[in-house]
C-alpha cells in the first residue's frame, strides 16, 4: 500500500503542519482523529489495516491531518482561546489541506469527503456545515458535536463555538443551497460511551433546514471504541465511493 506524508509551516497552527495519505487512487477522503490525536492515529488503530480493500482496490484514497482544532477544550484552556484555535483549524483545513489534497489528485476542483469519529465526527460535521461549497459530504460515527457545552460547560451560541448547528445558522443562501446538494451520514451506538442523542439532535438540525442526512443506531453491542469504528466504517464508505 502506498503511503506518503508532507510537513510544512503554517502560520494557523503552533507546531508543523502535517498530512498524510494512504492509498494509489480513488476518491480522497479526509479523516479526522478521533480525539486530538495526531496524523498517524487511524494506523495505529487498525483503521487503515481494515480500509485495505478499499484502498487496494484504488476505491479511495484516506488522507488524516492532527487534531489540533480540539485541542485546546481537550486542555481545559479559555474558552476564547479554544474558539480562535478551531477559526485557526477551520481556516487550515480549507485552504492549505485542502489545496495539498487537490495537487496530490491533480484535480484543482476536487471536494473530498470528510470522514471521523468521536471529536473526529464533529469536526468533520462541522467543516461541511461550514464550507459545503469544498467537501463533498460526511460520515460522522459516534459523534460529539456540541464541544462548547461538553468542555468548556457554555452554548456554542454564547461563545460562536464552532458547533455544526452555530455554522449551519451563519451560511449564506448559496452556501445552504450547495449543502442541500450533501448527504451528511451519522451512525451511533447505544452501547458504552457512546452518545447517540448527540447523533439525533444532529440529524434533527439538518432535517430541519431540508438537508440531505441519514441517522443510523446501532445497538447496545457497538460502543465507543476503535473496534466499533473499524468495524463500521469501511461499509460506510464503501457505500458513498
Amino acid at each position: 500500500m502506498q503511503k506518503e506524508a508532507w510537513s510544512w509551516t503554517s502560520a494557523r497552527l503552533p507546531g508543523p503542519a502535517r498530512l498524510v495519505r494512504w492509498g494509489h487512487y480513488g476518491a480522497p477522503v479526509l479523516v479526522f482523529p478521533s480525539a486530538g490525536g495526531d496524523c498517524e492515529e487511524i494506523e495505529q488503530f487498525q483503521l487503515i489495516a481494515a480500509l485495505g480493500p478499499l484502498l487496494e482496490q484504488g476505491r479511495l484514497k484516506v488522507y488524516s491531518i492532527d487534531g489540533n482544532g480540539v485541542r485546546g477544550w481537550l486542555a481545559g484552556r479559555p474558552v476564547a482561546a479554544c474558539v480562535r484555535m478551531q477559526e485557526d483549524y477551520a481556516g487550515f483545513l480549507s485552504t492549505e489541506v485542502l489545496e495539498r489534497i487537490r495537487q496530490d489528485c491533480h484535480d484543482e476542483r476536487i471536494e473530498p469527503l470528510l470522514a471521523g469519529m468521536a471529536l473526529g465526527a464533529g469536526s468533520a460535521m462541522h467543516a461541511v456545515c461550514r464550507r459545503p461549497e469544498l467537501f463533498g459530504g460526511a460520515v460522522c460515527v459516534s459523534g460529539v458535536f456540541d464541544l462548547a457545552g461538553r468542555f468548556g460547560g457554555v452554548s456554542a451560541a454564547q461563545v460562536g463555538a464552532f458547533a455544526p448547528e452555530t455554522a449551519l445558522a451563519g451560511l449564506t443562501a448559496s452556501q445552504l443551497d450547495r449543502l442541500r446538494e450533501r448527504m451528511l451520514f451519522m451512525a451511533s451506538g447505544t452501547g458504552d460511551l457512546e452518545t447517540p442523542q448527540e447523533s439525533r439532535r444532529m440529524a434533527a438540525a439538518l432535517a430541519a433546514g431540508a438537508i440531505p442526512q441519514r441517522l443510523v443506531l446501532w445497538g447496545a453491542e457497538r460502543g465507543h471504541t476503535w473496534s466499533t469504528w473499524c468495524g463500521t466504517l469501511p461499509a460506510l464508505l464503501a457505500e458513498r465511493v
